[in-house]
């Protein structure tokens, strides 16, 4: 009777796991899981692909912020979830990043991409009278000086603009940490800073410093892409100013635990990238400046490998790295 009893639940398991029983995929609200608080650019771009997704998809996406540890709590609920397609995550750069400050011992291997939607590259900013007239001579200036001439800001320590700022000074065959950082909330309150003339220099996204660009009390030195921004057409390249190829910033794409089934997997993918593609993605992104990417599953989790390599090798010379 027992063997009898096994045999039908492993033929139940089976049937679960084969692509006909998600056929009807999905059947029921999926919850998609936020990293960061309510309010905040992860939010507002989770908000508007779940508004579009739900359409494509026919079923209701409950956004929920799970805040904390640096983006660790966010991050372990979705990897903790069950893999039936119906909680799925926004995962950040910060996922590439985590685990080699030691916070967590998550990786990118513990989620199932489905696809990325937003890049932001980082740039540099100056005060509107800083001595750096471009971003040539910010360089030969910060090689000239001895360490801790100069200071820099944009976010926490060992954040992303932290991580972008030294990876860019190692291309340029500074040793990294030259600069000294200033840890801030963000971009805010560092741009309000370097406006004073209290800080030389601040590493963030050109969305994050276009009001105050846009005031003239700031400049940008020039962004880490290979061409220039279309919402920026004014600002030129690390490339075209210096030959460098260094390019660093920071991601957003929706993932799941690992483990989801195939067939969801290519069901989220396509209804994804028919709501990255549609108007109302693409103008909110637009109107707030963010930066529009696309990259399916495997180039998503290709993105994500080689950035955890890129990001470990800077850390470990930052001294970051656990």
């Amino acid at each position: 009777m027992n063997v009898k009893r096994t045999l039908k639940l492993l033929l139940a398991a089976a049937v679960v796991a084969s692509p006909a029983a998600w056929a009807e995929y999905p059947d029921k609200p999926i919850t998609l899981i936020v990293p960061w608080a309510a309010g905040g650019g992860t939010d507002a771009t989770a908000r508007i692909i779940a508004s579009v997704l739900e359409q494509e998809l026919g079923q209701t996406i409950n956004v929920v912020n799970r805040t904390g540890g640096s983006g660790v709590v966010g991050h372990t609920a979705i990897a903790n979830a069950r893999p039936d397609g119906y909680t799925l995550g926004l995962a950040t750069v910060e996922l590439d990043m985590m685990h080699w400050q030691g916070l967590t011992s998550l990786t990118y291997q513990d989620f199932t991409p489905i696809g990325q939607i937003n890049f932001d590259s980082a740039s540099l900013s100056v005060g509107e009278d800083s001595p750096f007239k471009d971003l040539e001579d910010f360089v030969a200036q910060v090689k000239s000086h001895p360490a801790g001439t100069y200071t820099a800001s944009g976010t926490g320590l060992g954040g992303i603009w932290h991580v972008a700022l030294n990876g860019f000074l190692m291309d340029q065959g500074i040793a990294a940490g030259k600069l000294t950082w200033i840890p801030s909330q963000g971009s805010a309150p560092a741009m309000t800073e370097l406006a004073s003339g209290s800080i030389d220099v601040v590493a963030s996204s050109l969305p994050e410093a276009r009001a105050m660009i846009e005031a003239g009390e700031i400049r940008s030195l020039g962004v880490m892409t290979p061409e220039r921004l279309s919402g920026f057409p004014d600002i030129p390249t690390f490339h075209e100013q210096l030959g460098s190829d260094f390019s660093l910033g920071a991601w957003r794409g929706v993932v799941g635990p690992k483990g989801l089934d195939e067939a969801v997997v290519n069901r989220l993918e396509t209804a994804l990238k028919t709501a990255y593609d549609s108007d109302a993605y693409q103008s909110f992104m637009a109107k707030q400046g963010y930066g529009v990417v696309w990259r399916d599953a495997d180039d998503f989790e290709t993105l994500m490998a080689e950035d955890d390599a890129k990001f470990g090798e800077i850390m470990k010379q930052m001294g970051l790295a656990h």
